[in-house]
């Protein structure tokens, strides 16, 4: 499987393979189990969820930093990825670990999907 390298090319090849509410539905499992409080619609815009999503990563960086930790673990985004990341700015940071969320989402849905 190749993953997509940015969040366009991920989201295209979840309306290709008619994915995308199953990633929407992943996403809010795993944001259940780690207890954020962040559900989103299965209609919601892909421009919408990378915003709230980039939103809400950000907020748990800053306020909640455990929850944040917790919610990484649950989706299980490679601890490797993220700390080859850079810290210097905070808002690229939540930027870019929401797009690991994502890929990390998009690979469990794609596998569940093929096999």
């Amino acid at each position: 499987m190749q993953l997509p390298t940015t969040f366009e090319t991920l989201i295209e090849e979840a309306n290709q393979l008619d994915l995308y509410k199953k990633l929407i539905l992943q996403l809010n499992k795993d944001f259940l189990l780690a207890n954020v409080d962040l559900g989103f619609h299965e209609e919601v815009l892909p421009s919408s969820l990378k915003l709230l999503l980039h939103e809400t990563v950000y907020k748990l960086i800053q306020e909640k930093f455990t929850e944040y930790l917790n919610l990484l673990y649950i989706i299980d985004v490679p601890e490797k990825q993220v700390k080859a990341l850079h810290g210097d700015d905070l808002l690229k940071l939540s930027e870019e670990v929401s797009f690991l969320i994502l890929k990390r989402e998009w690979q469990k849905v794609w596998f569940r999907n093929k096999f």
